[in-house]
């Protein structure tokens, strides 16, 4: 049986992403709506009701708006959105994120797809948590690097349109300095955290890749860990995993350097533990296309758990980045 699926928000930075995963399945059948009747309630409404699973790809009050027109109980959402990424009546779309996690997100009716700093940060700490190797009231530090495609089409604009408002040549710059980042609720929530993490993201003069570190000092914390305990929880914990692996500690001790873009176009993450032992330092950073595994390829993955599909379904062959 063919499913139905419609994006809403498919002009979206996401939205094309996930469309352009999806409309070569002969498995799968997109609904689309007449770009004039994007901002048609009741043609949105009806398409809203007559898939058999849903996208939303939406600023979040738009996304509230989306869900509380499906009256359809048949229909399955997937939320792109931060709107419903701590709520309990959502299941949050990280597969990989605990035992069990994945057949939860494949019987749900309402998935929120997970924020791409969110993803990294929760695939590195939430093992260490549960192991008990990181005490849960610990003052977490996370520092990371996005390309500018995470910003949507005004920071796209803003790097690549000179005559755009905002425009910058800038290589490099902070931003959220307030601490207000909307991804702090579901990296505290998910990752099993008391208090919420000290987050210091920033953006590059890359279009997508991106860099999730998070500093240990692990001469300070409980139980003085080492770098083997750190790398023996993340590894036990995505074992067999196909789109999260864990880099040998072998390799990360011969590493000099780490680009943010070297799984652009995959749904791939890679987890490194680099450091120091006679320091009893640990520097733990995700690598993942802020665009593939942090967005739209998480949601394909979603969607394909949700129609009883194999989870790699149309994920394996990579995407040319910037596409």
């Amino acid at each position: 049986m063919v499913a139905t699926v419609f994006i809403d928000g498919e002009a979206g930075t996401t939205g094309l992403r996930i469309r352009q995963r999806l409309e070569g399945r002969r498995d799968l059948r997109l609904l689309s709506i007449e770009a004039d009747r994007r901002k048609d309630a009741g043609a949105r409404r009806e398409l809203l009701n007559a898939a058999d699973a849903v996208i939303l790809c939406l600023p979040d009050e738009a996304a509230r708006e989306a869900v509380a027109m499906v009256d359809n109980p048949s229909v399955r959402i997937i939320d792109a959105s931060t709107a419903h990424r701590v709520s309990p009546d959502w299941i949050y779309g990280f597969p990989e994120m605990a035992a069990g996690h994945e057949a939860r997100i494949a019987s749900a009716r309402r998935v929120s797809n997970p924020g791409c700093y969110a993803t990294g940060f929760i695939a590195l700490v939430r093992p260490l948590v549960e192991s008990g190797v990181l005490a849960s009231d610990w003052p977490v530090c996370v520092n990371a690097v996005s390309g500018y495609s995470g910003g949507g089409k005004a920071m796209i604009a803003e790097f690549e349109d000179a005559g755009a408002p905002g425009h910058t040549t800038s290589v490099f710059r902070s931003y959220a300095l307030n601490l207000n980042h909307k991804h702090v609720p579901e990296m505290r929530v998910h990752a099993r955290l008391d208090r919420s993490p000290l987050f210091s993201p920033s953006v590059g003069r890359f279009f997508e890749g991106m860099a999730v570190e998070v500093p240990l000092p692990l001469e300070a914390m409980p139980g003085r860990p080492r770098l083997a305990d750190v790398h023996d929880a993340l590894a036990n914990t995505y074992a067999g995993q196909a789109f999260v692996e864990v880099a040998p500690l072998e390799e990360t001790a011969a590493a000099a350097a780490l680009d943010p873009e070297m799984l652009n176009g995959t749904n791939r993450m890679r987890l490194h533990v680099f450091g120091s032992e006679a320091l009893g330092q640990a520097r733990l950073v995700a690598i993942l296309d802020n665009l593939e595994k942090g967005a739209s390829g998480a949601a394909v993955q979603n969607l394909n758990l949700m129609l009883g599909l194999a989870p790699e379904t149309g994920l394996i062959d990579g995407i040319a980045a910037g596409a």
